[in-house]
């Protein structure tokens, strides 16, 4: 059993608060079982903050902590945790490789200023590393890299990071060389010895020449003569944050080898919150960059989550600029008004410590508040801090509780768990009338179902949901004349009106346009007309799906002065609606997606053959090492519903995909009949 010794942290720091210039705050991203929590773990072990080794595989991890976790025996969340190295407090963010997960690993960006992407020397790189590496370039922190598990078999290191310069750029930089096998490193800058590979001299002069690429009088210098290694030191902090310094840095987490010269590499290499990424709160036109010195309190939520056994919801935060107390009087841009954060928490895995106050540059938990993954929390400036892009979840399955009166369970699983992922959602259909969950990919949405059960103890069925087709128009008509007339059964009711209508461009979205001039039909029904086109808009006219994209005119009509009134004019605008759509050649769109496949070499073929089949177009592929492929296309989403087993054929079960939404796409005109006739069966059912 691993036991956790919070007080061996607070024992190195000083009672008085670090500087924001004393704090670093990594990201550990990559591919799954590239070792990034075995890493921490070890990390952990040798700061004496764990007394033993925690492993993946006995489940004794202070960061793979939930059941879940130990039970699968990878990362399925973040985690924190935090050590001191040099008098530097390192606040490390552990995330999960894999790609189904990204909805916890990419908001994890939010509170870093540099992201680590770690890379298995065996399995090179990876679809998980190169997607993190292009999201934090994206997003503009800091990049470093850590080649793990050097003493793997037949692994061939030079080779390794020459195909991490021709993935990543030639600014990726050793800045120690294995040694011994992989059994130990030397350092580039101060080291002596026979590396594994290379040169220690000549590692020296890349780090160098990347290091004055970023000042220009440096670089006269340089040119001029030798620059000393104190300056070389003094500027490697800048070109990393310039991005013209990419360090690589090579570790066995396992046998804990180069772990004290990874965490050398952290401290003077990272950049520390004053120098690395400063954010910009936005709120409508005016933006104000955060000054991390100020006093002006402003952070971001990265993480939310609640606690298994007391169900306490945790937010998890990266303090941007000045102090949070728990009596601190803190708003965000959906809760103006305003709540007090209570106790201040420094999260290790699972377990936790009570801070006196959280400060400028670092990582805080809150509890039991109304926080959202993003949100930004301020005291006097409001506004919100730009997040890095998060994939669509496409992957979607229409579910209903097994048993009758669960239903109040499952929507309240489905919300907490959607709270915790940003790439998880829950929605009820309004045109279906289906509950449907969207996420990331299969396993996503099954690990989900997984969690509903084991904390919910309820299950659910499912079935695919019926595609969010759209309807729209490819010509015009003018002059659509219609009159809604009542005389009989109680008060009249009476409303003429005249409307053109014409196609709006792919994206648009809806315009009515009042061409009235006059008094034709007065100005409040006017309004009325727009109620009745808007309501129509949503039913549908040719299949039961909403219409976008079109142009309605109002350009005449009549009222009668007693039987004239709001809902005859909204359902004169129903009609006119829907006679002016039928003459207009009405079309319906289908959604299409990027799809993503990762899968070994010589399925390739195959997989092209049935992505054609599926009305799919491949847009490119990359090779990967290990006979490993990426296959990339476009493909109607309505295709892809029964793709994880046909995947899962093709590949032997090493296959894997994304999916992200791309755009609405006119359906082929047999595809649309057939929809058409389907959508007109189900109605007839249902009536």
């Amino acid at each position: 059993m691993v036991s956790l010794n919070l007080s061996t942290y607070t024992s190195q720091v000083e009672i008085e608060a670090l500087k924001p210039e004393d704090i670093r705050n990594i990201v550990l991203v990559g591919h799954g079982s590239s070792g990034k929590t075995s890493m921490l773990e070890a990390i952990l072990h040798t700061a004496g903050v764990t007394n033993r080794l925690g492993k993946i595989s006995d489940g004794t991890c202070v960061l793979d902590f939930t059941e879940e976790e130990k039970e699968r025996q990878h990362s399925m969340q973040t985690a924190c945790c935090t050590v001191m190295h040099n008098g530097k407090q390192i606040n490390f963010i552990d995330t999960p490789g894999a790609p189904d997960f990204c909805g916890q690993s990419v908001p994890a960006l939010l509170a870093g200023d540099t992201a680590i992407i770690v890379i298995s020397a065996a399995a090179g790189i990876e679809v998980n590393t190169r997607k993190m590496m292009e999201r934090a370039r994206d997003y503009g922190i800091s990049v470093m890299i850590a080649v793990n598990k050097i003493d793997a078999d037949g692994v061939n290191l030079e080779e390794v990071v020459e195909h991490i310069q021709e993935s990543f750029g030639s600014q990726c930089t050793p800045v120690n060389l294995p040694t011994n096998n992989g059994k130990g490193v030397i350092r580039v800058i101060d080291g002596s010895g026979t590396p594994d590979f290379s040169d220690v001299a000549e590692a020296r002069t890349a780090v160098v020449d990347a290091v004055v690429a970023c000042d220009d009088d440096l670089m006269e210098k340089y040119l001029g003569g030798e620059v000393c290694e104190e300056e070389v030191r003094k500027f490697m902090p800048i070109a990393v944050a310039k991005g013209e310094l990419t360090p690589i840095v090579f570790t066995c987490a396992l046998d804990e080898t180069g772990l004290d010269e990874f965490m050398d590499a952290i401290v003077n290499y990272a950049p520390s919150p004053i120098t690395g990424k400063h954010r910009t709160l936005v709120n409508g036109e005016e933006e104000t960059e955060i000054d991390p010195t100020g006093d002006d309190f402003v952070g971001q939520v990265f993480k939310v989550t609640s606690d298994e056994k007391t169900h306490i919801k945790y937010s998890y935060i990266r303090v941007f600029s000045g102090t949070i107390k728990s009596d601190t009087h803190m708003c965000t841009l959906r809760e103006p008004k305003g709540m007090r954060p209570g106790a201040i928490l420094r999260l290790m895995g699972g377990d936790h410590e009570e801070l006196p106050e959280g400060n400028a540059g670092d990582i805080i938990a809150l509890a039991k508040l109304d926080l959202k993954v993003g949100e930004s929390v301020f005291v006097k400036t409001p506004g919100e801090i730009t997040a890095p892009k998060l994939p669509a979840p496409m992957f979607a399955v229409a579910i209903e509780p097994k048993k009758p009166g669960d239903e109040d369970k499952v929507a309240a699983g489905f919300r907490r768990f959607a709270e915790e992922d940003p790439c998880f959602s829950v929605e009820r259909n309004s045109v279906t009338h289906e509950t449907v969950i969207h996420g990331i990919s299969d396993v996503h949405v099954r690990t989900m179902f997984a969690r509903l059960a084991k904390i919910y103890k309820v299950e659910v069925d499912t079935h695919p949901p019926t595609i969010a087709y759209r309807e729209t128009i490819t010509g015009s008509v003018n002059d659509i004349d219609y009159t809604h007339k009542k005389q009989s059964g109680g008060s009249g009711q009476y409303g003429k009106v005249v409307i053109n209508m014409k196609a709006n461009e792919r994206g648009a979205g809806y315009e009515f346009v009042d061409k009235i001039f006059g008094g034709s039909i007065d100005q409040a029904y006017r309004s009325s007309v727009d109620k009745g086109v808007r309501a129509q808009m949503i039913e549908g006219v040719i299949a039961g799906y909403p219409v976008v994209d079109v142009i309605v005119e109002l350009i005449d009509g009549k009222t009668h002065p007693v039987d004239s009134k709001d809902i005859a004019f909204q359902i004169a605008g129903k009609g006119a609606f829907r006679e002016a759509f039928m003459k207009c050649k009405p079309i319906l769109l289908e959604p299409i997606v990027l799809i993503e496949v990762t899968a070994p070499v010589d399925t390739l073929g195959d997989l092209q053959g049935d992505l054609a089949s599926r009305r799919g177009q491949p847009i490119g592929q990359d090779m990967l090492p290990g006979q490993m492929a990426i296959l990339k296309g476009k493909v109607p989403l309505s295709e892809v519903s029964d793709y994880h087993s046909r995947l899962s054929s093709i590949t032997g079960g090493q296959g894997s995909y994304m999916l992200e939404y791309s755009h609405y796409e006119q359906v082929p005109s047999n595809v649309q009949q057939r929809v058409i006739e389907e959508s007109k069966k189900d109605h007839t059912h249902a009536g």
